[in-house]
This record gives C-alpha cells, structure tokens and sequence, in this order.
C-alpha cells in the first residue's frame, strides 16, 4: 500500500453513526405520537377516518386477537393484503406492537412468490383479508409483548430474477433511528404535523413504503392511503393528491414526472427515491415553498442511508448521509478514495439490517478492516465523492433498478 493510497480518510461529513438517535421502537414512536396528538387524523383511506387514540385502540382490539392465536414478540407473520384500505396499516401496526416482525407481499403478487417469500421467512401465519392464516413456522411460545430494539420490525424481500429473493430483515433499533433522522432532516423550519396529510402509494412490499408511514405517524399526520389503480396509472394519481389534500409526497421520479404542476400546488415536501432524479424534474419541482429531496438507500441499510434538498440546479446529488449512518467510498483495495474520485459506495452505522440467510450476510456485511469498520455493507454502486454530497455513477455489477425494486441480471 503506498503512503498515497493510505492518505485519503472518510471526511467527517460521511461519519455521522455518533450522531445516532436515541434508541427506541417504532411502537415508541406511534405511542409517542398518540399522547400527543390523541385527537388529530392518523388514518384516511376515503371510507374510514381514524383519529390517533382510535388508531391506538385498533391496534390493541387487533394485538389481544393475535395473542388469543397464539402470536407473540419474536413471531414472524406474513401480510397479504390489498393495497389501499385502513385494514392494511392496523395489520402492520398490530404485528409490530404484539413483538412480532411483518413479512409484506403485495395482494397482487403470484402466489409463487408469496409461498416462496412466506416460506424463506418461516412465518407463523399470514394475515389475509379473510383473517389469519396458518404458514409454515412454528411460534417461539413467547407472550405478546412490545418489542425491544433488537427485535426485528419487518423483513422484506428483494427481487433477483435469477436466483431466489433474498430475505432483509431490520430492527426497531434501526427502523426508529431511520424514522427519527429523517425528522432532523425535513422541513425543520416548519415540521410535518397535524394538517398535513401523507400519500401512502407504494406497496408495502416495498420497504419505501415505511418512509410513508412513518412521515405521518412520528409527526400527528394523517396517512392517506391512494387506491392501487391510481398509483398504477400514474396520471391519474395527479388530480387525486389534490382532491384529497395531500402535502407530503415520497415517490419514484418517473412517477412524479407524469403529473402536472398543479398536482402538487399543495404539497410541501416532495422526496424522490428508488431510481436516479433527472436534474430537469428537480428544475421543474423544486420551487418556493417546497422542499424537494433526493434519497438513496438500499433495503439493506434501512431505507434511506443518506439524502440531498434540491434546488434545482446543477446536476443532481445523492447528498450525505442520515445521522447515525457512516458512508466510505473505496477502491478495488477498499481504500477510501479522494475527494472528485469514483468507488464503490461501502455504508456502516445503526441502520444496517442483516440478511435472513446466515451465509449470504457473512459476505455481504463482511468487516472492512481497512475502514476499521467490523459490519459494513458493501452497495454496489459507484458513487463520485464530493465535499457537498455523493454522485452515483451507476453499478459496479450487474444488477438494475426497476420501478424502485432491484433485479439482477441473467
């Protein structure tokens, strides 16, 4: 190793896991957020409105059902449900508050993938639309409890169209901490709050979907809920967000770029995320009045490990990383590189996730002695390091994304 090679450090910009938020569940957090807020919308799917204290009560009716079937903390239970419907959510909420973690396949997946998820996952049951189903996994025989912060939250499944999809799962320990650094990063001038109202558009399958959640829930929002069709035709999605109210807004651009400005007259925080942002949609998005994020992350660092604000000019970044997250960009000797150079994107710090399979996490999540890191997930892609923010440059292998959702080439 020359005294060159060795002389680059990770700028102290990209190593923010210090700056970890305090630990705690999402299950705190919806707590949290019904104490104070008990009277404001939590829930609006255009049939059913739910306000928090309603929300929460539910969710416990829905906890004591699951522990009457002999559900409880540790459990993994499958959803498969239709996009949409408050049902949905109160299931989610109602896995994670009786300690278990939610394994989602979208309703309109085939039933392949559904077996083929449920069974990598071993759940102990599937919550359908006609009640609780029994799966292939057998309960651990604990109580329903809350969960602690190393329980796991949900395990979700990315696709590889070779080989099997592989099995994420992530803790209320970096679930939260994802949730609570995108609440220092938002619209800290004037925060999302009772009156703003959440698009929840994506399947829940995806784990951006959390992003929409939890922007209602941690801050007295109101999550509503877009019907499958509208989110599948994408322009009619447009007139819907402003008939329903909706200010805050997390989607993949292409879907964004379909919609007339006055679709988003209303909207105050617009987050981009799953596929890169063509810099004239941010020209075109970013203006006075409201904020325009660009995020990256993959499954397997919790959502979104780091984020850029647009103001639509110049080419566009994929910003620093949340608090808690570290983010090395190294060459082929996994050292980091110099400001302006291109490597691969490594990412350490509390939102790492593991993978179900035991040997396949081993590989992917191996030490980085050369960082001094003893986890780090290696992404895959190349990024261009800069002072303000990262570039991405595209894959180093070859796996690409569609719709948000990662497949591998054959």
């Amino acid at each position: 190793m020359t005294a060159a090679a060795s002389a680059h450090e990770i700028p102290p910009q990209y190593v923010l896991s210090p700056l970890a938020p305090e630990p705690r569940t999402l299950v705190d957090i919806l707590n949290d957020t019904a104490r104070r807020f008990p009277d404001a919308p939590a829930l609006d799917d255009g049939s059913v409105q739910l306000t928090y204290s309603e929300l929460i009560a539910d969710v416990a009716d829905s906890v004591a059902w699951l522990a009457a079937r002999g559900i409880g903390r540790g459990d993994k239970l499958g959803i498969r449900m239709p996009s949409g419907s408050y049902a949905l959510y109160v299931a989610i909420l109602s896995v994670l508050a009786c300690g278990a973690a939610y394994v989602p396949v979208d309703a309109d997946d085939p039933d392949e993938r559904a077996e083929l998820v449920f069974g990598e996952a071993n759940v102990v049951g599937v919550i359908t639309e006609q009640g609780l189903i029994r799966g292939p996994g057998s309960s651990r025989g604990w109580r329903a409890a809350a969960p602690l912060g190393r329980d796991d939250a949900w395990i979700i499944f990315t696709s590889g169209s070779t080989g099997t999809p592989k099995g994420v799962a992530v803790t209320h320990r970096s679930a939260a901490a994802f949730v609570d650094a995108e609440a220092r990063m938002f619209l800290r001038d004037n925060p999302i709050g009772p009156g703003d109202r959440v698009l929840a558009g994506l399947s829940v399958a995806f784990d951006a979907s959390c992003e929409e959640m939890w922007l209602a829930w941690r801050h007295g929002a109101c999550l509503v809920p877009a019907p499958r069709s509208l989110v599948r035709s994408g322009m009619d999605l447009g007139p819907w967000l402003v008939s329903r109210d909706i200010t805050v807004v997390s989607t993949v651009p292409t879907l964004a770029a379909l919609w007339p400005a006055e679709a988003l007259e209303a909207v105050r925080l617009l987050i981009f995320g799953g596929e890169a942002c063509p810099p004239e949609l941010a020209a075109r998005l970013a203006v006075d009045g409201r904020e325009v994020w660009n995020t990256y992350g993959p499954t397997e660092a919790t959502v979104v490990a780091c984020a850029a604000q647009l103001d639509g000019q110049g080419p566009v970044s994929i910003g620093l990383p949340l608090a808690g997250w570290d983010l090395a960009v190294v060459d082929k000797d996994g050292m980091p590189v110099a400001i302006g150079e291109v490597g691969e994107l490594v990412i350490g710090g509390v939102g790492l996730a593991r993978y179900l399979d035991p040997e396949k996490d081993a590989e992917k999540y191996a030490p980085m002695p050369t960082l001094g890191w003893n986890r780090a997930y290696r992404s895959g892609d190349l990024v261009r390091l800069e002072a303000d923010g990262l570039y991405f440059q595209g894959r180093a292998d070859d796996q690409v994304k569609v719709g948000g959702r990662r497949i591998e080439l054959g």
